[in-house]
């Protein structure tokens, strides 16, 4: 019984060196990865030199090699004039791929373009422009996150989230890129890596690249909120005056008039009316409006989790926005009076964002 312990214990005690060592070189190749980086200064606008460029062989240039120095040998051995003819015109052919591979990426101009906010949850989209000044076209470029096709399985490259293009001579092409953000508020926009294997795949040229542009990352809006709270009373002569205009009005809604904003307009009840062969139209009474401010605040969203509570206020704000509503958001130490538009919406989401 002793032995057979002894062999059943042999398995777990190798595996356990294997993945330590495993642990200890992702951690080199992160620390080096980070002093790397740390030394490339971050630009929004990157022109690609030999300083900046690098070229390896891959795996089938590698395999050219040894074929190669194979074939030499081979050809030395026997005396081989048409193995000498073969072996140095297919070295000669892999000189060339090389210079024309590393020349692809040499001389481009990478600029990106001011990211668009984005939602907590979605992938955020970052565009490159890729500029070529020279009069030949350069062909199969790639951009990807820095790091991330190193994470994944050598089994499934076709998996890896790369963005290919070409771009002709003189012109510019238009790249995207995506990545998904760890967290709302201002995010800084990862490191870039372009390459090509242009012409032969025996070379694998490429450049890392760390932008200094940072994305707004909005919290998740709350994918069915409750109805908006009840909007507060307005004091003093903007009450009065709300109260003169609203005489002989309905509570909420009104007779449209000419003029009337479309936003305005409950299409709803149109579309009943309509069905029912009448074509009157009904428009939100604005007097309410002026009586009451609709304030969203912290205390309305009713949740103890304070990232589902932004979560709601989130989606309140876009509910808001789509009615056409004047809102505020109250945060306790910041607050945007009510008013209604795209800057005004960009405004709250952004301070939600950076609550």
């Amino acid at each position: 019984m002793a032995p057979s312990s002894k062999a059943a214990s042999f398995p777990g005690s190798a595996a356990q060196p294997t993945e330590a060592a495993a642990r200890g070189a992702r951690s080199l190749r992160q620390r080096i990865d980070a002093w790397f980086l740390a030394r490339r200064p971050p630009s929004d606008q990157i022109t690609l030199t030999q300083r900046n460029v690098y070229i390896l062989p891959t795996r089938a240039g590698l395999m050219l090699g040894i074929t190669l120095a194979v074939l030499l040998l081979a050809s030395i051995n026997y005396q081989l004039n048409l193995g000498y003819l073969l072996t140095f015109l297919l070295a000669g052919c892999a000189a060339v791929g090389m210079q024309v591979c590393h020349g692809t990426l040499r001389g481009l101009d990478l600029h990106l373009l001011p990211p668009e906010p984005q939602y907590a949850g979605s992938a955020a989209v970052l565009r490159v422009v890729l500029h070529n000044a020279r009069r030949s076209p350069r062909f199969g470029i790639g951009l990807a996150v820095h790091g991330l096709q190193q994470r994944r399985n050598k089994k499934a490259a076709s998996a890896v989230p790369w963005a290919w293009t070409d771009v002709p001579g003189q012109g510019q092409s238009t790249v995207e890129v995506a990545f998904q953000p760890p967290r709302r508020g201002w995010q800084a926009v990862p490191a870039l890596t372009a390459e090509t294997r242009f012409p032969l795949g025996t070379f694998r040229v490429w450049t890392v690249w760390r932008p200094a542009s940072q994305v707004l990352v909005y919290p998740q809006p709350e994918p069915h909120p409750p109805p908006l709270p009840a909007g507060q009373p307005r004091g003093g002569p903007a009450l009065a005056s709300a109260s003169t205009q609203g005489a002989g009005e309905y509570d909420g809604v009104r007779a449209y008039r000419r003029g009337d904003p479309l936003k305005l307009v409950v299409w709803k009840k149109a579309a009943r009316a309509q069905a029912a062969g009448s074509q009157e139209l009904v428009s939100r009474d604005a007097a309410i409006a002026q009586r009451h401010e609709l304030w969203l605040d912290l205390a309305s969203a009713g949740l103890p989790d304070a990232e589902a509570r932004l979560s709601r206020l989130t989606a309140w704000v876009l509910q808001a926005d789509r009615l056409g509503l004047d809102y505020g958001l109250d945060l306790g130490a910041r607050q945007l009076r009510p008013a209604q538009g795209e800057a005004h919406r960009r405004a709250c989401l952004e301070m939600l964002a950076t609550a």
